[in-house]
């Protein structure tokens, strides 16, 4: 399917998505006592003592509603009964290029009043009294003021985690442009280039600039691939290119795809492990399926991993000692995954309900982000990993259980940095798991 289909598949969906945010909005306005819900598309924050705006990130609840990423001064009017109105700013700007003229599928589903100042959109926006207004504080426009109800954030935010129809293809479409990017990384590692050069890369393949990506890249060769958040991309090479990992994603109209590979030059040892934290994976990747408390999927991981490490000899314990005495902890100090979707790390993990309350993680387990029981269409990130990371590796030595490491191997696989292996997977009702980004992978 080109580009063109993809975009004519998303003009399809939209009417649905849109019936069902309006829906959405209904029941959470019903319920706490509020006419109508105003959303802000945020505003151009600018550095400290400065004239240079920072990198500007849309409101998530904006483009829930819209596939707009890059407009700011703009509202989202929505009151029960009525079309949602977009008050769009244009501004008239010889500095800057403004956003183009409103165009595209959704224009034909909302009311659009075009602006060219915040003050303007100001005139154009219905009474703040009895309004849920959604934003930053330093947004307001007047009286205006986001008051961020709890009640009506909490309700969206909890049902947000069910992905429409169209936010799955969103998410299909933001894999495909992820999997470029990775298959241009890995032959960039291959040739033998540095972190900067591989990153570049990605960029180019996919299309993104660094502002465009849904988060950081990491991309880290050998020992850096032990530190979990890598944040750095260096010019100069390395002594050798023993091992590659990479965590980048990329977005389409808002929605964002996240995912980890991690590549081996020719070592066998290494590659073991690599295939070893692969098979888990692919295991805890089939758990996502409707029902499934996420929780769960966590504690499995921990015990497959622990498999691994005593199957390869880096640990010589029963695989369930290793994770009630915490020593999978050190080789594995993250967890499991996330919800996905218009975030990264996407909205209400640990949310009890839709009116509120939290879900505690698993005691010992300070890490992971997502605690919920898996429904139809959720779409969360599966993503284990084996590291040999020098501040927890010291603490293990100290223990009595270090006596059971076989610190030669250790120290073989500390030169590689760590394994983590990230496939983005849907919970689907009646059938298997949908994984988006194999299914990419095998496009391409």
């Amino acid at each position: 399917m080109n580009a063109d289909a993809r975009h004519a598949t998303l003009a399809q969906l939209y009417p649905d998505h849109l019936r069902t945010l309006t829906a959405r909005a209904d029941a959470a306005l019903d319920d706490s006592g509020f006419d109508r819900l105003l959303i802000a598309s945020g505003r151009l924050r600018y550095a400290f003592h400065d004239d240079n705006p920072l990198p500007f990130k849309v409101n998530p609840s904006f483009k829930a509603w819209l596939p707009l990423s890059d407009l700011t001064d703009s509202w989202l009017v929505y009151e029960p009964g009525r079309r949602p109105k977009v008050i769009y700013c244009q501004p008239a700007d010889y500095w800057h290029l403004p956003p183009s003229p409103p165009q595209g599928y959704w224009t034909a589903h909302v009311d659009v009043v075009v602006v060219r100042t915040p003050e303007e959109a100001a005139r154009h926006l219905p009474a703040a009294e009895r309004s849920a207004i959604i934003g930053e504080p330093e947004w307001a426009l007047g009286d205006h003021v986001p008051n961020n109800p709890a009640l009506v954030i909490g309700r969206l935010a909890y049902a947000r985690a069910a992905k429409t129809a169209y936010e799955l293809e969103a998410m299909r479409m933001a894999s495909r442009r992820a999997v470029r990017g990775h298959r241009a990384a890995e032959q960039a590692f291959r040739e033998g280039r540095s972190e900067r050069a591989i990153h570049e890369a990605y960029l180019h393949a996919t299309g993104h600039s660094d502002l465009d990506l849904p988060y950081g890249n990491i991309v880290a060769l050998n020992e850096h691939a032990a530190v979990l958040h890598y944040q750095h991309q260096r010019h100069d090479l390395p002594d050798a290119h023993r091992s590659f990992l990479i965590d980048a994603g990329a977005q389409a109209i808002g929605y964002a795809s996240d995912i980890t590979r991690t590549h081996g030059n020719g070592d066998a040892t290494f590659q073991a492990l690599v295939d070893g934290v692969e098979r888990v994976q692919q295991a805890l990747c089939d758990r996502v399926r409707p029902g499934v408390d996420y929780r769960d999927i966590h504690l499995a991981a921990h015990l497959g991993l622990a498999e691994v490490l005593r199957d390869l000899g880096v640990v010589r314990m029963d695989a369930g000692r290793m994770v009630e005495t915490g020593v999978s902890a050190t080789f594995f100090p993250h967890g499991i995954g996330h919800l996905l979707g218009l975030q990264v790390h996407d909205v209400a993990g640990f949310a009890a309900g839709p009116d509120g309350g939290s879900i505690d993680r698993p005691a010992g387990h300070p890490f992971l982000r997502l605690t919920r029981v898996l429904e139809a269409d959720f779409v969360v990130t599966i993503e284990p990993g084996l590291y040999f990371i020098p501040m927890l590796l010291d603490g293990l030595r100290a223990r009595p259980e270090a006596a059971g490491v076989d610190w030669t191997l250790v120290e073989h696989l500390s030169r590689f940095g760590g394994v983590r292996i990230e496939d983005n997977v849907r919970a689907v009702a009646g059938a298997g798991p949908e994984n988006l980004s194999r299914d990419a992978f095998a496009e391409a």
